[in-house]
């Protein structure tokens, strides 16, 4: 079995949109002066989908969401002369071709994003080729099925926030995720209201349910100390991103200050740069996203990693390519979820271009043992509202 063809095509969402709102997610463009509703920057409302096909005919699919008209041209360009001929078996060759070929100016960013398209896309391949799950190539199954966490709530208002709390909490979500909306700009008001909004989650899900905070590398360390010591009464389970993702000696300092365990990784790339992390005691939960970190063939390994550190592994995001990396390890307790919700942050659109992607049932995903590869094929319910770019 052989690469035959590699077509990238980026998929942009013409469709119905939610309206942004002001401060509704602290972020790191939230320390810079700026006008305009700061989140712009981070919504996904495009999407590059890869699809190999091989001379026996199998089509596997990967997919990118960062910079998609970037990957998309750097897959064109780059990567898939790299892998075509070649067997997709060979993934840890071809894996490495393509990252030592892009290093001078890839190694990070939207250039693994890009290798990590074709990695999910030769990895559907090869569970296609045996009529097996990836999960199965991997390790198999580690858990009848998977826990995950209501992620949402982002800062409106209250009541607002709690109704939806309650809502998720009476379909059986043991944890929930809450997005702070203020920062260092916003002074002592903002950190009076960041505080309210973690009460008012707690009086609904109370304490026998986990609460994780997320501040998008919306704050910086000085904040971020000063906060600390302020949430610890309300028990998260973690405070993720509290830095930019390049102080990673932030990240060390504030791990060691307090009893609340920082998370990050969603904006870290490959092996390397988690061994970074976890040598300097930065994270105490690794929350790499398949699709960004290097794909399945990276992923793998830092899962591997992470166990040994005994550090647990919650993938950002949720979406097939990361379910089939916690089912099979025991580094991974649980997933993030994003439930179906018209397009507003870029992670939902993920809904509206795949079919496969499991809906929660009582705060947990399952992972069928009879479809072979990721599970995923592109949705044709949606096409109309997409502009393909070939």
């Amino acid at each position: 079995m052989k690469i035959k063809t590699v077509r990238a095509r980026v998929f942009e969402w013409r469709g119905p949109t939610v309206p942004a709102q002001a401060n509704f997610c602290s972020n790191a463009m939230d320390l810079l002066y700026s006008p305009a509703e700061t989140m712009s920057s981070f919504r996904f409302h495009a999407w590059t989908v890869v699809e190999i096909e091989t001379d026996s005919g199998l089509v596997g699919l990967g997919n990118v969401a960062l910079a998609p008209h970037i990957a998309k041209a750097i897959i064109d360009q780059y990567l898939a002369p790299l892998v075509i001929g070649h067997d997709p078996w060979d993934y840890e060759y071809l894996w490495q071709r393509m990252y030592r070929a892009t290093h001078a100016w890839g190694r990070k960013g939207i250039a693994m994003a890009a290798i990590s398209a074709v990695d999910l896309a030769i990895w559907d391949i090869l569970g296609k080729s045996v009529n097996k799950p990836v999960f199965k190539l991997l390790g198999g199954r580690t858990k009848e099925k998977i826990p995950c966490y209501y992620s949402k709530l982002y800062r409106r208002n209250l009541s607002d926030m709690q109704d939806e709390a309650q809502k998720f909490l009476d379909q059986g979500f043991k944890a929930f995720k809450m997005r702070f909306g203020y920062g260092p700009a916003h002074l002592q008001e903002g950190v009076r209201e960041n505080l309210k909004s973690v009460e008012a989650l707690r009086e609904v899900i109370g304490y026998d349910n986990d609460l994780m905070l997320e501040c998008y590398m919306g704050w910086n360390l000085e904040y971020a100390k000063r906060m600390l010591p302020k949430l610890e009464r309300y028990e998260p389970r973690w405070l993720e991103e509290p830095v930019i993702a390049d102080d990673i000696d932030g990240y060390a300092e504030l791990n060691q200050l307090s009893q609340i365990p920082i998370s990050g990784g969603e904006h870290e790339f490959g092996l390397y740069g988690f061994k970074q992390l976890l040598d300097k005691k930065a994270v105490s939960v690794v929350q790499y996203d398949t699709n960004r970190v290097g794909g399945i063939t990276a992923a793998h390994k830092i899962n591997a990693l992470c166990e040994a550190y005994s550090v647990p592994v919650v993938p950002h995001a949720g979406q097939m390519h990361n379910y089939h990396l916690s089912m099979s390890t025991l580094a991974s307790p649980m997933s993030e979820y994003f439930p179906v919700y018209d397009v507003e942050v870029g992670n939902e659109l993920f809904w509206y271009l795949f079919d496969g992607e499991p809906i929660a049932e009582q705060g947990f995903i399952q992972l069928s043992d009879d479809v072979p590869g990721l599970g995923l094929s592109i949705k044709q319910e949606y096409l109309e509202h997409f502009h393909t770019i070939e």
